[in-house]
């Protein structure tokens, strides 16, 4: 009895230690969502107005101006691009945002010759590294989350924008985590390039903006255009970068409350079994007084 006293006194002890380091990790990724709800809040309602306008401008394209961002190829070669975070203790966040992507290759892309994927963040990488090959695999961004300037993140969206051109992909659809509170977040994938139209249905009319351009048209669309969508990749990195440290709270702060739970059932057995050892004692005691006295 006594050796399993031992053992649940060290249960507890290490139950205990495993709860500290939980409630810890929850306020760490507490302070961080702070700041990176407060980047993606603030910059969300830009990035959806540019890409409306940008959704209204090609749908609008006549004549001369014209632009390949828009230009719908037959999906040959396509690019997924996985973003995920570095770390895990998050509960289904990263696995959620893999499976919206593997659900995508599989529909939207089953027919293509080549899909390529390229990672954003550790565990999407080390979850595709073991099974796909190699070559399939594009790795030269995986630690960008280290620095979200938005001139790093741009260097990446040029890079795309420059190989869709160049017709190395027809289609780009980028999987991520969208944020919408510390408790819930949704896993997407959207397409990129090339940038969708407005699409009117049979029997409906959509309105469509008309704008006007100054100076004029292609000058403005060379120039627009680029950062539109370099605005609207960074939208799928800090979407993701808030979504990961929710998900990292939820799942800490659970963590800790089963931590909880489990101390209470412990400490239970702990005096239940602490009693029982007190009266085999006790009864011991009596018993051997008893004999005594017989004697």
């Amino acid at each position: 009895m006594g050796a399993n006293l031992k053992e649940v006194r060290e249960r507890i002890a290490s139950v205990n230690s495993t709860q500290q380091i939980t409630k810890a990790m929850k306020m760490v990724s507490a302070a961080k969502l702070r700041k990176a709800q407060q980047a993606i809040q603030q910059m969300r309602p830009y990035a959806n107005k540019l890409n409306t306008m940008l959704t209204n401008i090609l749908s609008n394209l006549e004549g001369d101006a014209s632009t390949s961002f828009g230009e719908e190829r037959e999906i040959q070669n396509a690019l997924m691009v996985v973003v995920t975070s570095n770390r895990g203790l998050c509960g289904a966040f990263n696995s959620n945002v893999i499976k919206a992507a593997v659900h995508t290759m599989n529909t939207k892309f089953k027919d293509a010759k080549s899909v390529k994927v390229l990672c954003i963040g550790k565990r999407g990488y080390d979850y595709f590294k073991r099974r796909l090959p190699a070559e399939q695999i594009v790795s030269d961004h995986v630690e960008i989350f280290s620095d979200l300037s938005f001139e790093n993140i741009a260097t990446v969206a040029t890079e795309l924008m420059d190989a869709f051109e160049a017709k190395e992909y027809d289609a780009i659809e980028v999987a991520y985590g969208r944020f919408k509170n510390a408790a819930m977040q949704f896993p997407e994938s959207e397409q990129f390039l090339p940038v969708e139209k407005l699409e009117e249905e049979p029997g409906e009319r959509k309105v469509r903006a008309d704008y006007i351009f100054e100076p004029n048209k292609e000058t403005l669309l060379e120039y627009l255009i680029p950062s539109i969508l370099q605005t609207q990749f960074q939208k799928f990195l800090l979407d993701t970068h808030a979504s990961e440290h929710g998900a990292r709270m939820t799942a800490m702060d659970k963590a800790s409350e089963n931590a909880e739970e489990m101390l209470k059932e412990l400490k239970i057995s702990y005096n239940k079994a602490r009693q029982e050892a007190i009266t085999r004692e006790l009864s011991e005691i009596v018993g051997g007084a008893a004999a005594l006295e017989g004697g």
